[in-house]
């Protein structure tokens, strides 16, 4: 069992139930959760009927404080005491319990995958309508709008594809993912219903507080209200294209929550890569993170800034940066990451070329008898027939012959799979690019695997590394050219700021000084604004990368 640190049991005998965690990634946010609830646990706040509700985003996630509850709770006591769940999870059930409240049949189709844009690509619509429809779909479902008003907000924004989506949805009395939190909060605004929520659960739990959306908070309010313990950072706000709103959904936790604790000791980083992170704190929001335990990194990690002409040369290096680290230490993890996808595209040509362990994470990382199925397809594909066909999505059931499979755990991940190479095919790439770009292993492979990870700012929020190097990191990149307002510049920084925190040992940042726009000609580029604050750490230069790497003794690392 873990030895709990001073603010984990803090948290642990809280006496009231409203308190606000402020918990940045790496600080023990999962195992101060698991001491709240035991600790709740123990002071008979479930008791009888009456249970604890934990709320995350992610079934990863509820796993892992699940994990953790076992080692303080027995497993009879957490069966009767709690309930873990993410929020669709909650919104179906509180739909199949009381959606007649509201008029609608509980039978109705419940969402398995996007449906949303599966629809779309049924209906051959290019991404200049796809993305418009899907913005106007989530803007108008994250209000507590029944079907009629939803309708009535769509023809006032002329929403033509989210109505024929709307439309269509309803014609196959089916819920979407968008739907499912939307219905939840119009059965908690009947009294009855939310009551009945409020009066089950004696305690709330919920992690991740910045990832809220407004509609997600007050789903949580009409619950839980005064009796929540809300953990997060506001330094890990990065998903407004989602709807969350981390600083206004702070601030109205802040009035909710008179207690605040604060976790800021780090058990995962380096002193070196604490005081990156940290340079950021005045555009992030972040706490000051101080390593829990400095002595135990040799040399006190690495912190780095390298400067290099063009993205082909910052590829090199950086392959072969982890070229070195691999060949010393194999069962180590190296991340480059870039704010987005296509600028880390020379990366990842060079990093398939270099023969080392290489896992794309924007690629499809699927199950052994998925792969081998998909595989299979793409070998005989004829793209051009898939891609014409009147509905392609069925083109592609048809040729893997989905509908003689009748074992569920192989169709859901192979219906997911057949989405994705649809997309690819969509964008351009042949059915052996498609191929070629397969991974084997599941999601499994990609949280533990040793080698070289390439990956963008969005994608794994919260895995770790050993080491990181963030590429690209150029103005026009992150911050985005795109984010004019100063809220989007903010959360731009925050992104960078969660890049870095993935790393254990080491962080280098880097950018290129001429890269090639859409048409192929190269233009000149600054380094990120956001380099002001990093310099305040003061990273070393490639020369001080290679003195590190060098004087390590391998062996113990």
């Amino acid at each position: 069992m873990v030895t709990p640190t001073a603010a984990q049991v803090q948290i642990r005998d809280h006496e009231g139930l409203s308190l606000r965690v402020a918990a940045p990634a790496g600080c023990g946010k999962t195992e101060a959760l698991a001491l709240r609830v035991a600790g709740l646990i123990s002071r008979g706040v479930a008791s009888g009927p009456r249970r604890i509700l934990v709320m995350t985003f992610s079934n990863r996630a509820r796993d892992n404080i699940r994990d953790r509850l076992q080692s303080y709770v027995p497993l009879s006591v957490l069966r009767d005491s709690v309930s873990l769940t993410n929020f669709h999870g909650l919104s179906a059930r509180i739909f199949r319990a009381h959606g007649r409240v509201i008029g609608l049949d509980p039978e109705m189709v419940l969402p398995e995958s996007d449906w949303v844009r599966e629809q779309c690509f049924r209906w051959r619509w290019g991404w200049d309508k796809i993305k418009p429809s899907e913005n106007a779909l989530r803007l108008a479902k994250q209000q507590a709008l029944d079907d009629a008003e939803v309708e009535r907000f769509l023809r006032a924004h002329d929403s033509n594809g989210a109505l024929q989506l709307e439309r269509q949805r309803l014609a196959e009395k089916r819920l979407t993912y968008d739907d499912l939190p939307r219905v939840a909060e119009l059965l908690l605004n009947d009294d009855a219903v939310a009551s009945l929520y409020r009066n089950h659960f004696s305690a709330v739990i919920v992690d991740e507080f910045q990832d809220l959306t407004p509609q997600q908070l007050r789903i949580v309010n009409r619950i839980g209200l005064g009796k929540t313990t809300y953990a997060g950072d506001l330094a890990q706000g990065i998903y407004s294209f989602a709807g969350a709103q981390p600083a206004r959904v702070e601030r109205a936790i802040r009035l909710e929550c008179a207690d605040a604790i604060e976790l800021s000791e780090s058990h995962r980083s380096s002193p070196a890569v604490l005081s990156m992170v940290n340079s950021l704190r005045e555009l992030t929001g972040g706490a000051k993170l101080t390593s829990a335990c400095p002595e135990s990194w040799p040399g006190g990690g690495l912190a780095a800034g390298v400067v290099f002409k063009d993205p082909e040369e910052e590829g090199r290096w950086a392959v072969e940066f982890s070229r070195y680290i691999l060949a010393r230490a194999p069962r180590q993890r190296i991340a480059i990451i870039c704010r987005n996808g296509p600028r880390r595209k020379a990366v990842d040509t060079l990093a398939k070329m270099s023969g080392l362990p290489v896992y794309i994470w924007d690629d499809g990382m699927l199950d052994t008898e998925t792969a081998r199925l998909v595989k299979g397809m793409l070998g005989r594909l004829d793209s051009d027939k898939a891609v014409a066909a009147a509905d392609p999505l069925q083109y592609l059931r048809d040729a893997i012959n989905f509908d003689a499979i009748v074992d569920i755990d192989t169709r859901r991940p192979l219906y997911d799979a057949l989405v994705w190479c649809l997309g690819k095919l969509r964008d351009g790439n042949t059915p052996i690019q498609i191929r070629n770009r397969i991974g084997v292993g599941g999601q499994e492979t990609l949280l533990t695997a040793a080698g070289l990870h390439l990956l963008s700012g969005h994608v794994g929020k919260g895995q770790q590394f050993d080491w990181v190097v963030a590429v690209g990191v150029e103005d026009g990149v992150i911050p985005d050219w795109r984010s004019n307002e100063e809220a989007e510049k903010m959360e731009d920084a925050r992104v960078l700021s969660v890049m870095l925190s993935r790393a254990r040992i080491g962080v280098v940042v880097t950018f290129a000084t001429q890269v090639a726009d859409n048409s192929g000609r190269l233009r000149s580029r600054k380094g990120s604004p956001f380099l002001q604050q990093l310099k305040t750490a003061l990273p070393t230069d490639e020369a001080g990368v290679h003195r590190f790497l060098e004087s390590r003794d391998w062996d113990s690392m």
